[in-house]
């Protein structure tokens, strides 16, 4: 399709590319995800097919597990671990854990068993609310962390430190634990909207303060940024922490999470690929929605953006004819974009013409054409007729009725 046909405000006024790194994903659901009280926790064999899928769309590193919360997390990410393993991924792993040594243990023998890096991802809360409600002082803060950070490096383990609730935390106490854990050899920073109290504002303000801390210490560390929902903000917030300069996103396929989730990765997959950041093959990406909705019992809102039901799907008579028409030129990425912002072809979806009340008569003779039968102009605008006399969208089987009555009639 010629760019010519579109005209971008998105773009305008931009002189430089709107991240200034390649962007990373890490993949929550199997962490974060499931911690959702309204879903439920995916068999092994599940969670297997979950990263397999995982590694297909390209996601850069998953959360496989918190083993500190007891035997059986300790089983399922052993598991996933050595699944990894044995496949020869890229995808790389990494686990929660509490800034405690009691967590990271089992990290530790995690790693040395399987025999692949397992990146712990240490997490403290730090905002001031969290600090007066567990009567956490500045110093007990920074001498947990010294404690646990040093005890994880030591034993062998590529550390992050997350610090919960970041994004309602003072600069004070941030730069304090910041410089602390660079300096005993951290070199990954989160930075956490838990709360989902954040502004795009507030979050390019956090990565920018941030990034000008680790400039003045002189290290490489890295940052990343994970973000909740609970505004309804969470894919913005990331996309605009990642132009602010952050080098990873965190998110969950479908935003499953606390509360009312996290950021949802597939969404944040299909904005990055459409403003030309995210090079993997994203076809299957479909097929991880389906299969996490699948395997969490959770139900996809027909509405849900991309992947829902009516993504792609409708039965307005002006809408379908502009699609039909882009169909007939022979190009796929016009019939995609002529009535929708997101190519349906690259997420392994495509444009559903159906018929209703709503509809007109390239809606019917588009069916029919899809599904076999010979567009008779008679059958044609008996078909739309009924559909006039209806309140609803009509099924398969209701038009096949239709067709059946007016063979039986030899109308």
């Amino acid at each position: 399709m010629s760019t010519e046909l579109l005209y971008d405000w998105n773009i305008v006024g931009k002189t430089l590319p709107i991240f200034a790194n390649p962007i990373e994903l890490c993949d929550e659901t199997l962490r974060d995800g499931i911690q959702s009280p309204s879903v439920c926790d995916p068999t092994i064999d599940a969670k297997l097919r979950m990263v397999d899928c995982m590694e297909a769309i390209g996601i850069t590193i998953a959360d496989i597990g918190l083993p500190g919360a007891g035997e059986r997390a300790v089983q399922d990410v052993t598991r996933i671990a050595k699944h990894v393993r044995d496949k020869r991924m890229k995808l790389r792993v990494n686990c929660a854990a509490r800034t405690i040594i009691h967590d990271i243990e089992p990290i530790v023998r995690i790693q040395h068993d399987v025999g692949i890096p397992v990146v712990a991802y240490c997490f403290l809360g730090t905002s001031p609310i969290r600090q007066y409600v567990e009567d956490w002082s500045a110093d007990m803060l920074l001498k947990t962390c010294d404690e646990a950070i040093s005890f994880a490096i030591r034993e062998g383990l590529e550390t992050a430190f997350v610090t919960e609730d970041t994004i309602r935390s003072a600069p004070e106490i941030l730069e304090k634990l910041f410089r602390h854990v660079i300096s005993l050899g951290c070199r990954r920073l989160v930075l956490c909207d838990t709360v989902g109290h954040a502004t795009p504002d507030g979050a390019r303000n956090l990565v920018w303060w941030t990034r000008g801390l680790i400039k003045s210490t002189g290290e490489d560390v890295k940052i990343d940024w994970h973000g909740h929902n609970d505004r309804g903000l969470a894919v913005s917030n990331s996309i605009f922490a990642a132009e602010a300069g952050a080098d990873r996103l965190h998110g969950t396929c479908l935003g499953l999470g606390e509360r009312v989730g996290n950021a949802s990765l597939d969404q944040l997959i299909v904005n990055l690929k459409l403003l030309d950041a995210y090079p993997h093959d994203v076809s299957r990406l479909f097929d991880y929605v389906k299969l996490t909705a699948e395997a969490c019992k959770v139900g996809l809102p027909y509405n849900y953006p991309a992947f829902g039901m009516d993504a792609f799907r409708t039965a307005t008579g002006v809408h379908a004819s502009a699609v039909i028409k882009a169909a007939k030129k022979g190009d796929q990425l016009l019939a995609d974009t002529v009535y929708s912002g997101v190519p349906a072809n690259w997420f392994g979806r495509q444009q559903e013409i159906e018929i209703g009340p709503m509809s007109g008569l390239s809606n019917v003779r588009h069916w029919l054409h899809v599904h076999g039968y010979e567009a008779d102009e008679k059958l044609v605008h008996a078909i739309l007729e009924y559909a006039k006399t209806s309140d609803h969208v009509l099924s398969g089987t209701e038009v096949s009725k239709v067709i059946g009555d007016r063979m039986q009639t030899g109308g």
